[in-house]
């Protein structure tokens, strides 16, 4: 695609602010001229599990990627900035507004032990039945409860506990709210409802009037003076709530009617299909989250995606070097691609990170099980990708009991590898539709808006008008036979052993408690 070299307008702003940077892209709805602008912040770690960030930084990171992207625009009528934000974030504010906290975000494990109490006490299926997130220490509602048992300082000062998406609407517009598909994610919300949940909200220990109020995904608030100054755009522009992150990557991928999933991995990834109305599996393996009042998204997230085979890389191979003008993960991918399908036998249950979907048991380590002499670390790192591609296969198969996963978009740098293209159709067995659209979620976030202001009656036709003509034609990988035959007769195998790992875990960690404290300095 070459796009224009100058806009000729009407533009759309898209902000999509994630968990280790914001992207902001302009979108000329004349044109295939496009601008995208990234700013990056560190995730900080200041105890071991606890992974935050600093809101002030992510709202600068914001206003210089959205600044940069105003700046080239010329003399285009910007008509709206819609927002995209990473879900499951928490952030305590004063009266006056002000932070209390840093942002906790969705991957901050500190209320394991939260979770756990949920899970044991047998609350944790009606939770989640009633607000469609299952219960994890990812949860605002899980964190909530870590809160008032730990800090009771903030816990008292707290005025407000708000999400990230809900920072960054005060700080465009100055009005405190949430939108429906961010609300959806906090383990807090009534899906039948739509408000907050009186059963959950007793749970956490926050009351509803600590809660922003929630707005609809398509509500317009309007650009405050203070922030139309920071990115040179007019006071009282639209802006428009949008949704979280991912669901508005299934929009960006047409991945938005029954049967077809939309599957993104990047360090971590997801697997996610729409529907029209609020539903969880009986399984509990399903989150449900809000893209609209009438579109809603089921699906899995798996914390361990990429980031597995960069650990592999490091940890395993950290003299393999990348090749010429390549990455270093191309390398390790060749090299996997050396072991045949199964890896000989060797299986990896890929949780480097507290793992979410399908089992949400952060609890549960990951582990390389039926080990051989004979296996070498290209099977190492062949395992880890099959590993991966297995349990995002699991989740799809709890889809097929929702609606017949009849077709898979995929988007996400992993699948630039051919390796990964391979293993993960074969491993879904089904043919992949690999989506050239590479601004995703901001894609989403600035059709959505379109939607909103009726500019588009259907959210196709929104997500159309931002797709040039010229696009390159989708990639379609079909599944090997072969190789899917090996993968899915290895299956039948890993519940039995995801159990046996269970038991052990669970074995280990009675028997260190049980151990007596040695104090060093009396030996």
């Amino acid at each position: 695609m070459t796009p224009a070299r100058r806009p000729t307008g009407p533009i759309i702003l898209a902000l999509d602010v994630g968990t280790t940077g914001v992207k902001a892209v302009a979108f000329d709805l004349a044109s295939p001229w496009r601008h995208v602008a990234i700013r990056e912040y560190p995730l900080l770690e200041p105890q071991p599990g606890w992974q935050v960030q600093d809101p002030e930084s992510m709202m600068s990171a914001t206003t210089a990627a959205a600044g940069e992207c105003t700046s080239v625009v010329g003399g285009a009528e910007v008509i709206a900035v819609a927002v995209s934000a990473a879900m499951h974030g928490l952030l305590a504010l004063d009266a006056a507004l002000r932070p209390l906290t840093p942002l906790i975000t969705w991957a901050d494990a500190r209320a394991s032990q939260q979770a756990r109490f949920l899970q044991t006490s047998g609350q944790a299926g009606e939770l989640h039945r009633t607000t469609g997130t299952p219960i994890h220490p990812m949860t605002p509602l899980t964190k909530l409860m870590w809160f008032a048992q730990n800090e009771p300082q903030t816990w008292t000062r707290a005025r407000w506990w708000i999400g990230l998406k809900d920072y960054l609407l005060y700080q465009l517009t100055g009005t405190l709210v949430t939108e429906l598909s961010s609300a959806s994610g906090t383990g807090l919300l009534d899906m039948a409802t739509r408000t907050w949940s009186p059963a959950a909200t007793a749970l956490s220990g926050v009351s509803m009037d600590q809660l922003p109020p929630i707005v609809a995904t398509t509500a317009t608030l309007t650009l405050s003076p203070g922030a139309a100054q920071q990115v040179a755009l007019p006071a009282g522009l639209p802006v428009i709530a949008g949704a979280a992150d991912g669901p508005l990557g299934n929009l960006g991928t047409r991945a938005i009617t029954p049967g077809v999933a939309g599957l993104s991995l990047g360090t971590s990834g997801a697997i996610r299909m729409a529907v029209p109305k609020p539903q969880v599996d009986e399984g509990g393996a399903l989150f449900c989250y809000a893209l609209t009042d009438s579109v809603w998204v089921v699906g899995g997230a798996v914390s361990n995606g990429g980031v597995v085979i960069r650990w592999a890389g490091d940890s395993l191979a950290p003299d393999v070097s990348a090749p010429a003008g390549g990455l270093a993960d191309e390398a390790l991918l060749s090299l996997a691609a050396t072991v045949p399908p199964g890896s000989d036998g060797l299986v990896m249950v890929p949780y480097l990170l507290a793992e979410r979907a399908p089992l949400w048991d952060p609890d549960l380590p990951g582990a390389y099980l039926g080990l051989r002499r004979e296996h070498t670390r290209a099977h190492l790192i062949r395992a880890a990708v099959e590993g991966v591609c297995r349990q995002l296969a699991v989740i799809t198969d709890s889809l097929d009991r929702i609606a017949p996963v009849t077709s898979v978009r995929v988007t996400g740098g992993t699948f630039r590898s051919p390796l990964w293209r391979e293993v993960m159709a074969a491993s879904l067995n089904r043919p992949l539709h690999l989506v050239a659209a590479a601004e995703g979620t901001a894609l989403g976030a600035a059709a959505l808006g379109l939607f909103a202001l009726g500019r588009a009656t259907q959210l196709t036709d929104a997500v159309d008008q931002l797709t040039p003509a010229d696009q390159p034609a989708e990639m379609t990988i079909n599944p090997d036979a072969a190789m899917a035959t090996t993968y899915a007769e290895l299956r039948g195998s890993i519940p039995r052993l995801i159990a046996e790992l269970q038991a052990a875990a669970s074995l280990f960690a009675e028997e260190a408690a049980s151990r007596p404290t040695t104090n060093v300095r009396n030996r």
